[in-house]
This record gives structure tokens, C-alpha cells and sequence, in this order.
């Protein structure tokens, strides 16, 4: 009886989540703008701790640079450790918006798939499902429709919706070839009258070695050809989905792990501070950081999945004009990874359900 009370508790605290979600973005806000970033494999311990204690002072994981980075990230306050690390996210969000998924304070946001994979992760995060037929990273299209899809197919934002991403199964993840939205992923170049910064880039991508990730260019590549597009197209609906994180995790270098989760707190800062710069978007978008999956503790920092304890835990922040500045939020209530997508188009006045599209 004891565990029907407890279930039944669990399951109003979510309703209750829902309501709340519905009734905040019930009526159209000042967003008019929205940006979706993620950052692959990026634990919550790292963001709202800051750098591992345990990771950052031995020698196992600190493989290359380990001096600097430890000056670099580490300090014995867990504020100015964290803040090192992400001084936009620690700076301007904890100030301006909103931060969930510290579990040291209660604050829990959890995958819903039984994976923690990253392909049914961003499964997950865009079409606000789960399908349990996507389970695992191989190159599968996605038969779920996502919320990128749904708006670029509404009237505000035909022609004006874009997807950038460092790791080449976003194309399948988000069906390209059926949401027929822009979508430049993994070494794709930019091919359709480029601009001399894309053209740039271009012979970058070209050049760049391939001894991060076979399947992911280097984040500062797809960062900066994603900040071109929007400068160029200014798409009202974008999404920015970096990898090199997950890479450095897998490669066991906590070091460049941090190193790169630094490197996309400065990819957002800048980013954010040129649309803010931009009459297009000040103060008519929102912005969402979140990730795909979380990862183990411990020596299984470096992995992930169904075996791998707490990696189903994730975290996300928001920063925008209909997102209150509450800073972390510290609520007993559980938010899923698949309540995201729904969140995200009731900030700009839609209800969203994914369907099944079979080819």
C-alpha cells in the first residue's frame, strides 16, 4: 500500500509539473524566438559542482595540460569553481533565467528512455516521446515527427527554421529528408552561395583531422558556421547541437572534457550576445541548454548507458523574456527529458504532439 501512496504522489507531482508548464505558456509570451542547444554527455555533477575534486586531482584521467587545467577550473568553493567553469551559465542565466537538475538540492530532470544513449536522448528531447524502437545510435531514420519539424511548418516560421550539429546522425535523428528544413550536421559544408566566413569554414571542415570523433567535426567549426547562418538568415527557430564533450568524456580525458564544456559556455555567451545586439531578437527569444544524456560517477565518468548508473540523470537552463529570474531552482518535482518539446512550442503559442510518419 505503502508503494501505490508513494507511486500515486509521484505521478501528481508530475501532473502537477505539467499544469504548471501549461498554464506559465497558456497564453502567447514575448518569445517570438526560440534557440535549442545541447551540449552531448555533459553532466549535471560537472555543471553545478563545477570540476571533479576526485577527477581533476589524480592522474588517471588528467591526461595532457594537467597543471594549467587544474589552476584553470579547479577552486576549493564550489561558486567560483562552477563559475570558472561556466561563467555565462554561472553569470547571466543564474541571474537572469533558470537553472534545474542540481540533485544536490533536490532538483531532479531525468531521461525517459530506458537507454541513455544519445540518439534516444535527442529523440526524446525533440519529439517530447519516447519509442523504445530507437535504441541505440545507429543510423536510423526517425519515424517520429519533432518540434523543429511542427514550427517550420507553421506560417511565422516557414523558411525560417534551422538545425546546426557536430555529429552526423542528426540528419536522421530529425529526418531530414521528411522535415525539409535546413540542417547541416557532422562534415557537412555549407554549400548554397556561401558566404567568404562560410567559405572560410568550408576549407576548415575540409582540413580538420578526424582524431576527436569520426562521426563529429570539431565543435568550433559547427559553432562558428551556426553563428554565420544566423547572422546571414536570422531563422526565428534554431537549433545548435554540439558532441565534443561526449568525445573527451569517452576518451577518458577529463581535462579536455572540461576544456570543452568551457569552450560551449563561450559559444552560448557569444552567440546570445549577438542576438541581444540584434534588434531581430532582443528581448523576443528564448534560449534552452540541455543535453542528451548524463553519465556515471566516479571511474564511469567516461561512460553511459542502460548499465551505467546515473546517467539517466540530465539537467537544463532557460533564459528568455516569458522565463523568470529565478536562478536554480530547487523543486521537489521530476521533469522528463520528453517535456521539453512540448514546453518549448507553448512558449511560442502552439500545442505539440509528435506522430508516426512511416516512409
Amino acid at each position: 500500500m505503502n508503494k501505490i501512496v508513494t507511486c500515486l504522489k509521484k505521478l501528481s507531482l508530475s501532473l502537477l509539473f505539467v499544469s504548471a508548464i501549461s498554464n506559465a505558456f497558456a497564453q502567447k509570451g514575448k518569445t517570438e524566438n526560440l534557440v535549442i542547444v545541447t551540449l552531448d554527455g555533459c553532466r549535471w555533477q560537472d555543471i553545478f559542482r563545477g570540476a571533479d575534486s576526485a577527477l581533476v586531482h589524480g592522474d588517471k584521467y588528467m591526461k595532457d595540460n594537467a597543471a594549467l587545467l587544474r589552476k584553470t577550473y579547479w577552486d576549493t568553493d564550489k561558486d567560483a569553481r562552477r563559475k570558472k567553469l561556466m561563467p555565462f551559465v554561472w553569470g547571466e542565466i543564474n541571474t537572469k533565467g533558470q537553472l534545474y537538475g542540481d540533485r544536490d538540492n533536490g532538483s531532479q530532470v531525468s531521461v525517459s528512455n530506458p537507454y541513455n544513449l544519445s540518439a534516444p536522448g535527442y529523440s526524446e528531447i525533440f519529439t517530447g516521446q519516447v519509442d523504445l524502437s530507437l535504441n541505440s545510435n545507429d543510423q536510423v531514420l526517425n519515424q517520429n515527427t519533432n518540434v523543429m519539424e511542427f514550427l517550420s511548418k507553421q506560417t511565422p516560421f516557414i523558411n525560417k527554421t534551422a538545425s546546426f550539429g557536430s555529429w552526423d546522425r542528426f540528419p536522421f535523428i530529425l529526418n531530414r529528408g521528411r522535415s525539409k528544413y535546413p540542417l547541416n550536421a557532422g562534415y557537412e559544408l555549407i554549400e548554397v552561395k556561401p558566404s567568404e566566413v562560410q567559405k572560410t569554414l568550408n576549407a576548415m571542415t575540409l582540413l580538420a583531422p578526424k582524431t576527436v570523433s569520426l562521426s563529429s567535426r570539431p565543435d568550433y567549426i559547427t559553432y562558428f558556421q551556426a553563428k554565420e547562418y544566423v547572422r546571414l538568415n536570422h531563422p526565428k527557430v534554431f537549433s545548435l547541437s554540439l558532441a565534443n564533450t561526449d568525445d573527451m568524456a569517452h576518451a577518458g580525458n577529463y581535462g579536455f572534457y572540461l576544456d570543452h564544456i568551457h569552450a560551449m559556455d563561450q559559444y552560448i555567451a557569444d552567440l546570445w550576445a549577438q542576438m541581444q545586439a540584434d534588434p531581430f531578437y532582443k528581448g523576443k527569444t528564448t534560449m534552452l541548454i540541455t543535453v542528451d544524456h548524463g553519465r556515471g560517477e566516479g571511474d564511469q565518468w567516461t561512460s553511459h548507458g542502460p548499465k551505467v548508473a546515473h546517467s539517466n540523470e540530465i539537467w537544463y537552463a532557460l533564459i528568455g523574456p516569458d522565463t523568470a529570474p529565478k536562478g536554480e531552482v530547487k523543486t521537489t518535482e521530476v521533469v522528463y527529458q520528453k517535456q521539453l518539446a512540448g514546453m518549448l512550442a507553448k512558449m511560442l503559442g502552439y500545442n505539440f504532439k509528435s506522430e508516426i510518419v512511416k516512409p
